[in-house]
């Protein structure tokens, strides 16, 4: 157990580094600069003392190096648009992505592991065939159009729901506004786990101890549920590792359209605004984050099925 956690540690070591190395030679390579956004009539000279200032009259990999000693010791710089600490805007976002986040996920879960189960056990019906149709449509379908549809349809056709913000108040209030995004943000975890679920559930049913639990007279339902299942979910759990990234990636295209004050907005501000501070803070902390995630996911795995140990 203790050099499967070593072997993780530096894996996730070595991924931090080559993350940060790229987006920060990316964001450097890119045109134009914060100085790119004063005002118009700025002089040259005011040009040159504001990048000086902010050191970006140094080479890049001078800078580098000096962003990550910094950062070891917890300082991500401030903002070069709002003079505002990083960590402290990042801080104001957050709760919001994670709040976003969980509820994806709990629906995408709960929804997908019951869709994936029904295909399972009515393999080739009409129900499986449903299923596996609106699994793929949900994957191909863009999700900023899916946004722009949905918002059209419940906030300016019906006028049900709200277009954008994260409103205030009771819970039901709040959910009016979490509802289009999490079902937005849920297109791309939802049919990954009714396609996992399915396979796995297929897999299982076919096992000779199903069989001999049907053979000696247990109902569908305890063999379904208390043999199949139980084993059927235990692969199931190393797909949430994989939604990780893809919920936290999809909450660009989600929170930009809907308005709602997470990191994937936060980022995108950001590079808008040619805030290189900015952007790096984020990419660490989302980098740490979905690092975090699967690190524990491993974990829980190896405890389920020491097999993976010797992976």
């Amino acid at each position: 157990m203790i050099n499967f956690v070593i072997n993780r540690l530096w894996q996730s070591i070595i991924l931090v580094f080559i993350v940060t190395v790229l987006t920060f030679f990316l964001i450097n390579l890119a045109p134009g600069g914060p100085s790119s956004l004063m005002r118009m009539d700025a002089t040259a000279e005011e040009r040159e003392a504001l990048i000086e200032r902010m050191g970006l009259d140094k080479p890049v990999i001078i800078r580098y190096g000096e962003w990550v000693g910094d950062t070891i010791q917890g300082d991500f710089g401030v903002s070069l648009t709002s003079g505002q600490p990083v960590i402290q805007r990042v801080s104001e976002r957050f709760p919001h992505t994670l709040e976003l986040a969980v509820y994806t996920l709990i629906f995408s879960i709960v929804v997908g592991v019951i869709l994936g189960i029904i295909s399972a056990i009515r393999r080739n019906s009409v129900s499986d065939y449903s299923i596996n149709f609106f699994s793929a449509i949900g994957l191909s379908i863009p999700s900023f159009w899916l946004a722009i549809m949905l918002m059209y349809l419940f906030s300016v056709v019906l006028q049900w729901l709200p277009s954008s913000g994260v409103g205030s108040g009771n819970i039901i209030e709040r959910f009016k506004y979490l509802l289009m995004p999490v079902l937005i943000l849920s297109t791309t975890t939802l049919p990954t786990i009714v396609r996992f679920t399915r396979s796995s559930m297929l897999e299982v049913i076919s096992q000779n101890y199903v069989r001999t639990a049907r053979a000696k007279g247990a109902k569908e339902l305890t063999v379904i549920y208390w043999h199949a299942l139980r084993n059927a979910l235990i692969p199931v759990v190393t797909i949430i590792g994989v939604l990780i990234p893809r919920l936290l990636g999809g909450a660009v295209i989600t929170e930009t359209v809907f308005g709602w004050p997470g990191m994937g907005r936060l980022i995108v501000e950001a590079a808008q605004g040619r805030d290189y501070n900015l952007v790096m803070g984020v990419t660490v902390i989302v980098t740490v984050i979905v690092i975090l995630s699967n690190f524990i996911v491993d974990i829980i795995y190896s405890r389920i099925d020491p097999r993976v140990k010797n992976i």
